[in-house]
């Protein structure tokens, strides 16, 4: 009897830890993070490259510094993603639910 009842909470432990990765692994991948992300990296490349603007890049842009300016734009998309993602989480319960 004893070793059933070790199975059932072995079992059990494992069912649990399994959620766990689940829910971690969901809340990973939330397309939130993929995007704020690469919006992030992506922005602070070019505001780098907007930082040191060469003339004839300026020329080609009419005298406008679009490098820096998309670069900031780009960080603040990224902000908003990954403050969205901040403010309302994903819903564990609601992964386990459609899984």
């Amino acid at each position: 009897m004893t070793d059933g009842t070790v199975e059932s909470a072995a079992s059990t432990s494992d069912a649990l830890d399994e959620k766990k990765e689940s829910r971690t692994a969901a809340t990973l991948f939330d397309i939130r993070m993929v995007i704020g992300g690469l919006f992030l990296v992506y922005g602070l490349l070019l505001s780098g490259a907007g930082m040191f603007p060469t003339e004839q890049g300026l020329e080609k842009a009419q005298g406008v510094n679009i490098n820096l300016w998309t670069g900031l734009a780009m960080l603040a998309v990224s902000g908003a993603f990954l403050l969205w993602l901040k403010l309302r989480p994903l819903n564990p319960r609601a992964v386990d639910k459609t899984a």
